[in-house]
């Protein structure tokens, strides 16, 4: 069934009855006036309503910390204190360290956020389970289909929150509810997840059947990548492994049972401003200048640069940039390369040097780029003679490194040899433009929709599941095919194919270069074993491993009396 996710018409959201959290400024709740009985009326009408959770999706992706609580805590992004910037109560400072409290706000409004898309979607899930197909004009078959991608839906919002929390309560209906049901176990959520993806897979479209129109929906190759997330992290989340479904599940994607894809050959094709097209898309949300562009938010990738960053891209309508995100650092205030084996970001890029992505990210015009990351001099796009400053006055030389260097030169060896999460200045920290932002009056700009779930993910998977099982040669196999495309023809950073080269920390520190800043890293450090025993810049062991999960924060605690705090908090 073709149509776009770029029409969506946001509805009312009255679905959010069980979190107490909502629409505000509402004078009056005529809940006896309109009802799904009476406002269900045409085709367009159960459009709308299948729609609506698929708004607040692409919100969530980046909304009340969602995309912070997965990078922070890890050895690859950072918000330090920059001379009285970003401190925020500490907050950050706690996330780097992993002594959050449930006082943190972001404990609760992650919450928040993930079940006001299930409420949302198993409100309009119940809607239109109940609707006369004939009264409203549309097939059993379309029935199916927003059945089957709803459900899809809610499994992806459910999988997000069990992941964050672990103990989460299975939420299958909202009409007439008050409250939120008891938690269940964790085997209980895995098996409420695996059934409703694998119950909706047969009944979901291809890629091939939505066309053009299809960046937003759910497909079968989308639900199937679902489930190997979920069990790619099983033993995480259950203590049971299940590497061979996982596997068995990637191979049968790869292969084309669920939809055609291909691995696009140039690096930076599934972020252009063309990927709602690309054949490596599983799973995104389109984005326009005009219209919806969550990623392109402060919460993301728009304060991941310097403040003046802005004329450096040549995109001047939102006015400056900030320093909320950088990479953490790989060497000391003197240039010496730390010696623990996580973190350092930027130098296990160096490691293989003939990396296109390492070249600095530059416009080139006309809707192209070249490279991946902000470093040294940043001259602006429209008068190449000016650097650019930080927002005090000082002209930057961004380096892969935290500390005062303020005017310091390149060369210069400062005295200040400080380098934690409460000394940093404007030039500290190597910046990442994963997505590009192309100069204002470029056609393109702020258009590449967000790749929530792509294919390279599905080859990764499966080569860990191989290596786990002790064949490094189809692992290293895997890897390549996605590698190749990120170095010239018959570059010797290509892994031997025996998988000679191919260890623990060398799979953690690809799975890192991939998927740089795509919120992920937490559950892989997590899954490695590495979250918390591992040390990486300004971050010790943990005493012990209950930050594996978030908190509850405190205000859905005191608002739910059946949700039980987590334990260790």
């Amino acid at each position: 069934m073709k149509f776009s996710l770029r029409k969506i018409i946001t509805l009312s959201c009255g679905a959010a009855l069980l979190l107490n959290v909502g629409c505000t400024d509402l004078d009056e709740t005529l809940y006896d006036k309109i009802t799904s009985e009476n406002y269900l009326q045409t085709r367009d009408d159960v459009i709308r309503d299948f729609l609506r959770p698929f708004e607040h999706g692409y919100w969530s992706i980046q909304g009340s910390g969602l995309f912070y609580a997965q990078e922070l805590p890890t050895d690859e992004l950072m918000t330090p204190n920059r001379d009285g910037d970003w401190f925020d109560g500490g907050k950050y400072q706690r996330l780097h360290y992993h002594t959050w409290t449930l006082q943190d706000d972001y404990t609760s409004d992650m919450w928040n956020a993930l079940f006001t898309g299930v409420s949302l979607s198993t409100n309009s899930l119940q809607d239109i389970e109940n609707v006369d197909i004939n009264k409203v004009g549309i097939t059993q078959e379309e029935k199916e289909d927003f059945v089957a991608e709803l459900r899809t839906m809610r499994a992806w919002f459910n999988l997000r929150a069990y992941d964050l929390y672990r103990n989460i309560p299975i939420v299958t209906k909202v009409k007439g509810e008050t409250v939120m049901p008891a938690q269940a176990t964790p085997q209980e959520t895995f098996d409420f997840i695996e059934k409703e993806l694998k119950e909706s897979i047969p009944y979901l479209p291809l890629r091939q059947d939505l066309g053009t129109t299809g960046m937003g929906r759910w497909t079968q190759a989308g639900a199937a990548a679902l489930l190997v997330r979920l069990y790619l992290n099983a033993e995480v989340y259950t203590g049971q492994t299940k590497y061979a479904e996982c596997a068995a599940v990637a191979q049968d994607i790869i292969d084309g049972k669920y939809g055609n894809y291909q691995l696009e050959s140039l690096w930076y094709k599934p972020f252009d401003y063309d990927n709602s097209n690309s054949s490596e898309v599983i799973y995104g949300f389109p984005s326009t200048l005009a219209n919806t562009h969550w990623h392109y938010s402060e919460d993301m990738y728009f304060w991941m640069a310097p403040h003046k960053a802005s004329n450096y891209f040549g995109f001047t309508n939102w006015g400056d940039m900030n320093t909320r995100f950088a990479l953490q650092p790989g060497k000391d205030v003197d240039g010496n390369e730390y010696s623990f084996q996580l973190g350092k970001p930027f130098v296990k890029f160096q490691k293989y040097a003939d990396d296109y992505r390492l070249t600095k990210y530059k416009n080139l015009g006309n809707s192209k780029r070249e490279g991946m990351f902000l470093y040294g001099y940043l001259p602006y796009y429209n008068n190449p003679s000016e650097l650019v400053k930080s927002n005090r006055g000082y002209t930057l030389y961004v380096r892969d490194q935290v500390g005062w260097f303020k005017d310091a030169a390149p060369e210069t060896v400062i005295a200040d040899k400080e380098s934690n999460m409460n000394h940093a200045d404007d030039n500290s920290g190597i910046w990442v433009a994963k997505y590009p932002i192309y100069p204002t009056g470029d056609a393109n700009t702020i258009a590449s929709g967000f790749a929530e779930i792509r294919l390279a993910e599905i080859y990764y998977s499966l080569a860990e599941c191989k290596y786990r099982a002790g064949d490094k040669s189809g692992a290293a196999k895997l890897l390549n095919e996605v590698r190749k495309r990120n170095y010239p023809s018959g570059s010797p950073s290509l892994y031997n194919e025996s998988g000679s080269q191919l260890t623990d920390q060398e799979m953690i520190d690809e799975w890192g270069r991939e998927f740089l800043v795509e919120g992920r890293r937490r559950i892989d450090l997590i899954r490695w074993g590495k979250f918390n025993t591992g040390e990486w810049w300004d971050k010790k062991a943990d005493q012990d491993d209950h930050t594996k999960i978030y908190p509850i924060g405190q205000s859905v605690i005191s608002l739910n009396p059946n949700i039980k705090q987590n334990p260790g908090y």
